[in-house]
């Protein structure tokens, strides 16, 4: 009950207002059951380029046939993590921010912004999650990780304690990352890659132990 009371107060701006959610994908269709799950209720669904007409039951508008000066509450749902940091210098919005009720948070760590957080997750002491980040079904980010800005921890993957994540870097699905590592920004690793040692900017990492394969482009 304690625990449920403090998600609730960390959730307050969502409790309060109606949501908006900018991407009609999949990811989209994540956060529309949590946001469900909590009681929270959906404004709008806006997307240009929709795979259909709605999602989950609810219509989707595009950018022409909504008032974008009146975004209010907004979460941008979509999953790549170079147009979540796009949107978000272009949207004027109140961004808010999602957490599944079943994800297990120490009441001493932060969440930033537009960051969502899905089902079954634990995000333990003094951890610090910036803005625009996806902390995705079942992963672990242990004490003292510092996770910045449109990073996207995938599904089952787990953060030892004092892991630094640069910006926009994807760790993929069942991905692990021993302790005291520090990743740079806009990485990319590969899923179930095991990481033992420090990792440059725009790195594309696969493999166990986690190796180097070639880098990103650097134009963010």
């Amino acid at each position: 009950m304690v625990l449920m009371l403090l998600m609730l107060l960390q959730l307050n701006l969502l409790m309060e207002n109606s949501i908006t959610l900018y991407g009609a994908s999949g990811h989209g269709k994540v956060i529309i059951d949590i946001l469900n799950a909590v009681g929270v209720k959906i404004k709008s669904v806006i997307d240009d380029n929709p795979k259909s007409e709605s999602i989950l039951g609810i219509p989707v508008a595009k950018t022409s046939e909504y008032d974008m000066s009146s975004l209010g509450e907004t979460i941008i749902s979509i999953g790549n993590n170079k147009v979540r940091k796009k949107l978000s210098i272009s949207l004027s919005a109140n961004f808010a921010k999602a957490v599944h009720p079943s994800a297990v948070i120490s009441p001493n760590s932060s969440i930033g912004e537009g960051t969502v957080v899905m089902a079954r997750v634990a995000i333990n002491p003094d951890v610090t999650i910036g803005k625009h980040c996806i902390i995705n079904t079942n992963a672990t980010v242990e004490h003292d990780a510092l996770i910045a800005d449109f990073v996207h921890i995938c599904p089952g993957v787990s953060l030892a304690g004092d892991v630094t994540i640069g910006e926009g870097t994807q760790v993929g699905i069942g991905a692990a990352v021993i302790q005291g590592i520090s990743i740079g920004k806009w990485v990319t690793i590969g899923a179930g890659a095991v990481i033992l040692n420090d990792i440059p900017d725009y790195a594309v990492v696969v493999g166990n132990p986690g190796k180097i394969i070639k880098y990103n482009s650097i134009n963010e």
